[in-house]
């Protein structure tokens, strides 16, 4: 497999996107109470993440058969850097209070179409 810089190169040469995103998967310690304590201090965050300009989209993730909520969330944060977004991660209340542990990658998006920016928790819409 190709270098993460050398593939990101290819793939804006070819005429992709190629901007690089980061995406965390947080998934329950297992301690039901702490999770839910936890959620206001996580919602404010997100917020504030999404106000500032980090925060591109988050959200509850299903089990694996779509039926049931079971704490674990996804998270799409705008960075300048690997270490930038696991400093976002890691400042989660979720993560600091041991509700929740993450996964974070690079995601290099290629193609797709967004036209607007929503603001979901402030239900804010910006043309850009």
């Amino acid at each position: 497999m190709p270098e993460w810089n050398d593939y990101k190169a290819e793939a804006s040469a070819r005429g992709a996107l190629a901007l690089e995103l980061y995406v965390v998967f947080s998934t329950p310690t297992g301690d039901v109470e702490k999770l839910a304590a936890t959620l206001p201090d996580h919602l404010a965050y997100q917020r504030k993440l999404e106000q500032n300009g980090h925060l591109v989209m988050a959200g509850p993730m299903s089990n694996e058969a779509g039926t049931h909520i079971e704490g674990a969330g996804l998270m799409v944060y705008r960075a300048s850097s690997l270490d930038a977004a696991r400093a976002l991660a890691e400042d989660d209340p979720m993560h600091r209070q041991s509700a929740r542990r993450f996964e974070l990658r690079r995601w290099l998006v290629n193609e797709g179409a967004l036209s607007l920016s929503v603001g979901l928790s402030t239900k804010s819409v910006e043309l850009r």
